[in-house]
């Protein structure tokens, strides 16, 4: 296959301070130029990386679950506490969330969502709530969305560490704040498919959905192969139209092989064709585009999960990002006293 550039991303351990750079080839097709396009911009022009929203469903994380809940709260005391004219009458804790077996209540994160889009509102189409926010409660409301998406994808870790080890779901998003955004096109769309559902080791893949709301797969895993469109908790259902040079680098196993994931695949397309879709139609931007891969022996001297796991436990701060002879350095933490604040100066110069 071509390769279009490769991206060394260069992670520092967190207690050691020592380096792991992670080596990634950049695949020569549509998407992918127009990504690595974006992806430079964001490294010239020293865009600011969410680093509180960077390392998911890594279940030895110091983001665990009672610090994100203690985080929702804290976004809707501010969001209630504002004059925006909306009030969340929820508190989060692990004890309303999770059963006994560890098995995640997504009636409640499908609340919370909801509350994140009728305060965001949709893209194309930003809620009144979110126009009339000052920069601190537009931050706020952003976490609602950041922090649910993390609780979930941690406490399913937790509760595959216990169950199945090695079908933990870790993976690392790579999200700049106010990241520009290009529209995609026919040539793009041929990239998704429900085949692209299933993810690689070490796949690098385009970013989260930049459409505010949910897509069908997000809505088949969250309420359920009976679920009806007319019937959904959360509020828009949409398709991806737009990215950013944000991406995904997925650490977890590829299940596409196993009978339970091909299964759950078929009810899928079952549910697709009940509610009305056609499963073929790559437009619907069902599944993950795939833009570069990790070259793993590379980076880790192995293609072993369990070694890389092992590796990345260590190293979950994103020091350096370089693209060619283009380079940026991300010194702070989540962690830093500042971090928010940062955060929301951002937001207010809109940029």
């Amino acid at each position: 296959m071509a390769y279009l550039d490769q991206i060394t991303i260069t992670l520092k351990n967190r207690y050691n301070n020592s380096s792991l750079p992670i080596y990634i080839n950049v695949y020569d097709n549509s998407l992918s130029q127009k990504w690595l396009s974006a992806l430079r911009r964001l490294i010239v022009d020293k865009y600011h990386l969410e680093k509180n929203y960077c390392f998911i469903g890594f279940d030895s994380s110091d983001r665990t679950p009672e610090y994100i809940c203690q985080q929702i709260n804290c976004s809707i005391a501010a969001i209630n506490s504002s004059n925006i004219g909306y009030a969340i009458n929820d508190y989060f804790s692990i004890e309303n969330t999770v059963d006994a077996d560890y098995r995640l209540d997504h009636s409640r994160m499908n609340s919370l969502h909801k509350y994140f889009e009728d305060l965001q509102g949709t893209s194309g189409s930003i809620g009144k709530y979110y126009n009339i926010s000052s920069a601190e409660i537009r931050w706020h409301i952003r976490q609602l969305n950041l922090l649910c998406h993390e609780y979930e994808s941690l406490i399913l870790s937790i509760r595959k560490s216990r169950t199945a080890p090695e079908w933990r779901r870790p993976s690392q998003l790579m999200c700049w704040l106010n990241a520009p955004r290009f529209t995609l096109d026919e040539q793009d769309y041929q990239l998704f498919g429900i085949d692209t559902i299933n993810r690689k080791m070490g796949g690098v893949y385009v970013g989260v959905n930049k459409a505010v709301g949910k897509h069908h797969w997000e809505v088949f895993c969250d309420e359920g192969r009976d679920s009806r469109i007319e019937e959904l908790i959360t509020s828009s259902l949409k398709s991806q139209t737009e990215a950013a040079g944000d991406f995904d680098i997925e650490w977890a196993r590829d299940p596409g092989a196993y009978p339970w994931q091909q299964q759950q695949l078929a009810d899928f397309r079952e549910w697709l064709i009940t509610n009305g879709f056609d499963p073929e139609d790559q437009n619907l931007t069902i599944g993950h585009p795939k833009v570069a891969q990790v070259d793993l022996i590379r980076s880790f001297g192995t293609s072993d999960y369990q070694q890389i796991w092992g590796q990345l436990n260590n190293y979950q701060d994103v020091y350096k990002i370089s693209v060619g002879n283009t380079t940026a350095y991300y010194e702070y933490k989540w962690s830093d006293a500042d971090f928010q604040q940062r955060q929301i100066d951002i937001i207010r110069k809109g940029y």
